[in-house]
């Protein structure tokens, strides 16, 4: 089931969206948003360019979050997206500030 989130004034279809806390060194509890979304070669440079800032402004209408988060951890499956018709996965996790 896709769901939107919004990156900034960007929005995605993300699935496998997962909202879950981790435990920080100096012992606060963070909450972490997970989910995975496609990209495309034409998308890739806008994506890479924004995902390069780090922070953001987080939206996610169905967890009711509007919140500031910092990139946690990310993967994708292609290094390379500047073939024609390529098409990656992305996996992002985002740290909302605290």
């Amino acid at each position: 089931m896709n769901t939107e989130v919004q990156i900034d004034e960007r929005i995605f279809a993300v699935t496998d969206l997962r909202q879950f806390t981790v435990e920080r060194s100096d012992g606060q509890e963070q909450q972490i948003f997970s989910f995975d979304f496609k990209v495309t070669h034409e998308e890739y440079h806008d994506v890479a360019t924004l995902l390069y800032k780090g922070s953001f402004r987080l939206q996610i209408p169905q967890l009711h979050v509007d919140c500031e988060a910092d990139i946690y951890n990310y993967s994708t499956s292609l290094d390379n997206l500047y073939e024609k018709g390529a098409i990656g996965d992305y996996h992002l996790e985002l740290a909302k500030k605290i």
